[in-house]
């Protein structure tokens, strides 16, 4: 009997060492936002260079955010693409706004009332030349830039960034430049 239960405790202690282990192996460090961002140099037109595969952006191609700051401080997101299939442009209406002052890398958008998600800044160019937004669950991803194109050593150093972030970046989807005009491939 006494065999038995010293059996018994040692599975139990092993089971949960090696479950405790497993579960420490896959938590990943929060997501880092960018500490500054100047919203007047922010605002304008970013083109996606490459994305993670989501839903909503199936048969896209040509992307690009138009981001224009309004009167209360809220920013006005308008997500633009073409359609692949017949070549019409699709369009996303969305308000994005600070969701904490101490950290303005870290907004909230929302597409569809009451629906909101985070809209994190988590890389961005001295120059803001390009920029990296994502939701800090690393379920979307998005690298703009301010020209249709990105210098490959610019596009190597943040997927750099992006993967140190935890990303996994055999996932992303980069848009095609020669397709532009055809449909990008993602």
């Amino acid at each position: 009997m006494h065999l038995l239960r010293v059996v018994t405790a040692v599975s139990v202690l092993t089971l949960l060492y090696v479950t405790s282990m497993l579960a420490g192996a896959s938590v990943q460090a929060p997501i880092q936002s960018v500490a500054m961002v100047d919203q007047s140099l922010f605002m304008g037109r970013w083109y996606q260079v490459a994305r993670l595969p989501n839903r909503f952006q199936d048969g896209c191609a040509e992307s690009y955010t138009d981001f224009s700051l309004r009167d209360d401080g809220q920013i006005n997101v308008v997500n633009t693409c073409r359609n692949t299939k017949d070549g019409s442009l699709r369009q996303a209406k969305g308000l994005a706004w600070s969701a904490d002052p101490a950290n303005p890398g870290r907004l909230k958008v929302s597409f569809f009332w009451p629906l909101r998600s985070d809209y994190w800044i988590i890389g961005l160019g001295k120059e803001y030349q390009y920029s990296v937004i994502a939701s800090s669950n690393r379920k979307y991803l998005w690298i703009l830039s301010r020209s249709a194109a990105m210098n490959e050593d610019l596009y190597a150093s943040i997927m750099k960034d992006v993967e140190r972030q935890g990303f996994a970046i055999s996932n992303i989807c980069k848009a095609m430049p020669g397709n532009r005009g055809h449909g990008d491939s993602f």
